[in-house]
């Protein structure tokens, strides 16, 4: 079967690459056209556009790149008619998907939504063009699933397909050899996000560097350089596109908020999750975000087991006495019984297996 995928970020390219691998294995014919990045490249089928040429978040981005969006839409809706997939299958990234969705439906194809947006954090109203134009959702967080069944659209629940990833991963084993325990920064992989949080994770870092390494998680979109020009001179030590080898090496993590806090959760490494935008984004955002957390552990469990610091909070100061908790006895203890009932909720490994078997099911009938 023919099937077109389209994701627009770096967790779209990991999560599309795995769908695929279990697609290839449950279908011996399948063809993949795709919107995604180098982890979907590497499994196979033709790569129309990478997604570093679509991924542009907040509204000013947004607005001065319009046109190249526009284009892009443009683009993957001709590629999408011209290829006639069997199922085109849409990775979070809303923006850009619903409105290849809606593009899709009213041409006759088959569309599924596999890795669900946030909704359910914000823009509820785009429940309506779901609803009208996507024919299977498939969810991996428990409370996605409540969100959908309480608008009355029947969804697939598939555990989370970072299981998947991650257990690959611990075939391996890998492990950092340091002389000192390591705290792992994982500031995020846009440039935005580098620039509003590496600074303070740097100072915080630079608070406990008496008793600790300090290894920054980064993303080869970015040189060294750029990171170290936040850093005011702390000494660090760098893995590059190695982040679970990080976190099977890690005591301690400092996380800005995104998926990469459940991975350091799934990982079991005691974490403090932390968050800063322009005052005026976020005083927006605060209007219209309907969830109490950010942090997807926290979301899923329904109370704060990792504890936030955003915006004012988000202080060197109040990073290392979070993070100092947990060398105690007793904090580590609380967060291990946490994370051990975040698991449980989640469940184990096979997310993308039962994806790929729900869609060729459903294609099949």
């Amino acid at each position: 079967m023919r099937y077109y995928i389209v994701a627009g970020e770096a967790s779209g390219d990991l999560h599309g690459s795995n769908l695929m691998k279990e697609l290839k294995t449950q279908d011996s014919a399948a063809e993949f056209r795709f919107f995604g990045g180098d982890k979907m490249k590497a499994v196979g089928g033709t790569l129309v556009n990478h997604y570093r040429d679509t991924a542009f978040m907040g509204f000013v981005p947004v607005i001065l790149n319009l046109r190249t969006i526009l284009r892009n839409i443009k683009n993957c809706q001709q590629d999408v008619l011209a290829f006639n997939p069997d199922v085109l299958i849409l990775i979070d990234y809303p923006g850009f998907n619903l409105k290849i969705a809606k593009f899709a439906f009213e041409k006759g194809l088959q569309v599924h939504y596999y890795i669900s947006p946030k909704i359910w954090a914000w823009k509820e109203s785009r429940i309506k063009q779901i609803k009208a134009y996507v024919h299977k959702m498939i969810t991996i967080l428990p409370f996605e699933t409540d969100f959908y069944k309480k608008h009355n659209m029947e969804v697939d629940y598939v555990g989370n397909p970072l299981f998947d990833q991650i257990s690959i991963f611990k075939e391996t084993s890998e492990k950092i050899q340091s002389e000192k325990p390591i705290i792992a920064l994982l500031p995020g992989s846009r440039k935005m996000e580098l620039e509003n949080m590496l600074p303070t994770m740097a100072k915080a870092a630079k608070l406990m560097e008496d008793d600790y390494d300090i290894y920054i998680g980064g993303t080869s979109d970015f040189t060294q350089e750029f990171y170290e020009s936040f850093l005011d001179g702390l000494k660090v030590n760098f893995v590059f596109e190695e982040t679970y080898k990080l976190l099977n090496s890690s005591k301690l993590a400092m996380v800005t908020s995104g998926t990469a806090t459940l991975e350091t959760a799934i990982f079991k490494v005691p974490q403090v999750i932390v968050y800063k935008g322009p005052p005026i984004v976020v005083a927006l955002a605060k209007r219209f975000i309907k969830v109490d957390f950010i942090g997807l552990a926290n979301l899923t469990v329904g109370r704060e087991i990792v504890r936030e610091l955003i915006q004012q909070d988000f202080t060197p100061e109040n990073i290392q006495s979070e993070l100092k908790k947990f060398e105690t006895t007793e904090g580590a203890a609380i967060i291990d019984k946490d994370y051990n009932e975040l698991l449980s909720m989640i469940g184990g490994e096979g997310a993308s297996k039962k994806a790929a078997r729900i869609i060729i099911e459903s294609i099949s009938k």
